[in-house]
């Protein structure tokens, strides 16, 4: 029979388990999500090659850039797993990831738009000096939390 001490020892290890197995599952949910989300975004550049070269490849980074976005939120998921700690950096290089892919998403949306005073373009370049700014900052953020940063 287990006496009390022994009882929070095994409920604390039957948790660390439960843990473990939802940060896996996690973990090859995201990589599955992250395979399948490349592989459409090939075949999808693919098929939409000959409407545009440009449309195409900027779809394709932007599909690129969120699977790369879900490789490092499954590298964090790893990371938590096997440290026990949660660290900035992760979050915010997924930042930084998400920044540049909006970049590049106003940037060729407002490709075909000459009338720079208009407000659809002024706010259009309005976001993209807000996100550069973000990216700055996280960059400064990622540097300073380096070791010997």
């Amino acid at each position: 029979m287990a006496t009390s001490a022994e009882q929070p020892t095994r409920q604390r290890d039957s948790l660390q388990r439960i843990e473990y197995v939802l940060y896996q599952i996690a973990a090859y949910l995201l990589v599955v999500a992250a395979a399948a989300l490349l592989a459409t975004a090939v075949i999808e550049a693919i098929s939409t090659w000959s409407s545009g070269v440009d449309k195409a490849i900027v779809h394709l980074l932007d599909r690129v850039l969120l699977a790369l976005m879900l490789a490092e939120i499954t590298y964090t998921l790893r990371q938590a797993e096997r440290t026990h700690t949660l660290t900035a950096t992760p979050f915010l290089v997924i930042g930084i990831i998400a920044a540049v892919r909006r970049m590049l998403i106003v940037t060729a949306e407002s490709v075909g738009r000459t009338d720079t005073q208009s407000s659809v373009f002024m706010g259009g370049l309005l976001e993209l000096g807000v996100l550069a700014f973000i990216i700055l900052v996280f960059t400064l953020a990622v540097r300073w939390q380096a070791p010997g940063g």
